[in-house]
């Protein structure tokens, strides 16, 4: 039976720690399945600084060119901030990754999984049913890439896109839309910035394209006002790449925890890196409660958008709703009345359910 290479990359932080569970989860489907995986493990981030000198090695890159996909965990924090700001695990690895492999879409599904709704920041007859949000990020240029300048009293950050750009991650997010509920929000500040004036009009010249899909568009101070407001209103919600970053991360809180929150980045000829949103958060590694679901979340988008395993995507999604329905719960989603579990035993529950199907 031949097997699929998946480049793991566990990083920093909770990054090993919820891989491992992923990893776990990933065994357990692809016995169920019937397929098999080849995980080839590599140092990224501030780990590879401290082993080799550099955040992202010559046989990192070089083992994830021969992958299918690359399952990441997260990179950074407060050791390595005293670098330079090209030499930090965030700039040096993961975004020279989305560079090198030009992964210039960014999605991030947003969910509030019924059993959660308590959990959110945001009172119940706002959450109503719950909310399925997709945030479509532009991934590879923008602010994050322009030209920079510093020094002690003078900064600069160039923000560029060109018509290109915008129209591909436009088109994807169109696509997306059209298996949803056919309504997409650009999010942009065209009343301000040239680069969101090209954003909007070229997002406007594709709408004739797609006559199906419903079409709106907001300024970024609005959107974030209305995700609060009304989160249920939105579906797609497609952004450049700073507005994407922030607002993917308001949308995940909305959720209950950015433990939730998984993301795909993606690129040409279904390539793909997948990793869970919420960062490395050292302040509680290796204490066992980190929420893992984010990173099994990332797994199956990885089986999804990248290895052609749908049906291995829709039975981690339904056997993560199962463990939560149950009460499980990590410590940044416990509730009153629920069972409290360290990272290992929900991923044990998650791949107790899959055993069950």
């Amino acid at each position: 039976m031949k097997s699929d290479n998946v480049a793991v990359l566990p990083g920093d932080g909770i990054g090993p720690e919820i891989i491992k569970e992923a990893i776990r989860v990933l065994e357990k489907i692809s016995e169920k399945l019937r397929f098999k995986l080849h995980y080839q493990f590599e140092d990224v981030g501030g780990a590879a600084i401290d082993k080799h000198g550099d955040a992202l090695p010559d046989r990192t890159l070089r083992t994830c060119e021969g992958a299918r996909a690359i399952l990441f965990g997260a990179v950074g924090g407060a050791k390595w901030d005293v670098l330079p700001p090209e030499e930090r695990p965030e700039r040096a690895a993961l975004l020279k990754l989305r560079k090198h492999f030009d992964l210039y879409a960014n999605l991030r599904p947003a969910i509030v999984f019924k059993a959660l709704a308590d959990a959110s920041t945001l009172k119940r007859e706002v959450i109503g049913d719950g909310f399925d949000i997709m945030v479509v990020r532009e991934l590879t240029s923008g602010i994050y890439f322009g030209r920079r300048e510093l020094d002690a009293d003078y900064a600069v950050d160039e923000a560029r896109y060109t018509k290109g750009e915008i129209e591909r991650i436009s088109r994807l997010a169109f696509d997306i839309a059209r298996k949803r509920k056919r309504k997409l929000t650009l999010v942009d500040k065209a009343n301000i910035l040239a680069t969101s004036i090209l954003w909007r009009s070229t997002v406007q010249a594709l709408e004739k394209e797609y006559p199906d899909v419903e079409v709106n568009f907001l300024y970024v101070d609005n959107a974030a006002m209305q995700l609060v407001r009304d989160p249920r209103q939105f579906d797609v919600m497609l952004c450049e790449n700073m507005f994407g970053d922030i607002l993917s991360d308001e949308a995940a809180m909305l959720t209950g925890s950015l433990g939730m929150l998984p993301s795909a980045s993606i690129g040409g000829e279904g390539f793909g890196m997948y990793e869970p949103a919420g960062g490395s958060a050292p302040d509680i590694a290796g204490k066992g409660v980190a929420n893992p679901i984010a990173q099994i979340l990332s797994a199956a988008m990885m089986l999804k958008y990248s290895l052609g395993r749908e049906k291995g995507y829709e039975m981690i999604m339904k056997s993560v709703t199962q463990v939560l329905e149950k009460g499980y719960r990590t410590q940044d989603i416990m509730e009153d009345g629920k069972t409290l579990v360290s990272t290992e035993e929900m991923g044990a529950a998650v791949c107790e359910e899959l055993e069950k199907a």
